[in-house]
């Protein structure tokens, strides 16, 4: 069993910053691939960046891609998810995720929120024009 708790999460200007936090325990997980996600009501869940077990690969959804950085501390069990320059369009529940099962990486499924078999409770971000 691992769990995953959100924190970081708030209101913010346009422009803003916000960092997110996700910490694990239960069960280290520096093996695994961990995603951010993100959902607004009547919409699929998004995945908004991932990160291997290492950190040594990364992936972004366009729409972010140069305003976010997702990174790692593999020894404090915690994932991060910077987001600089924020839009009212990045207003959603955000969600952390992790793979224990290896499906991201056999599957090639990084961005499907099914190959994930652990969540967090998410953490609400809103973005004030």
């Amino acid at each position: 069993q691992v769990q995953l708790v959100e924190s970081g999460g708030g209101l913010v200007q346009a422009g803003g910053s916000l960092r997110l936090s996700c910490a694990a325990s239960g069960r280290t997980f520096s093996s695994y691939t961990v995603g951010w996600f993100r959902q607004v009501p009547g919409k699929e869940r998004e995945a908004v960046a991932t990160i291997s077990w290492s950190g040594s690969s990364t992936y972004y959804v366009d729409s972010v891609r140069g305003r976010f950085t997702i990174s790692r501390d593999n020894a404090k069990n915690t994932v991060y998810l910077q987001m600089n320059s924020l839009k009212p369009e990045d207003t959603a529940v955000y969600y952390c995720a992790i793979d224990t099962l290896g499906r991201t990486v056999r599957l090639g499924t990084l961005r499907s929120p099914t190959s994930y078999d652990y969540w967090g409770q998410g953490t609400q971000v809103t973005v004030s024009s």
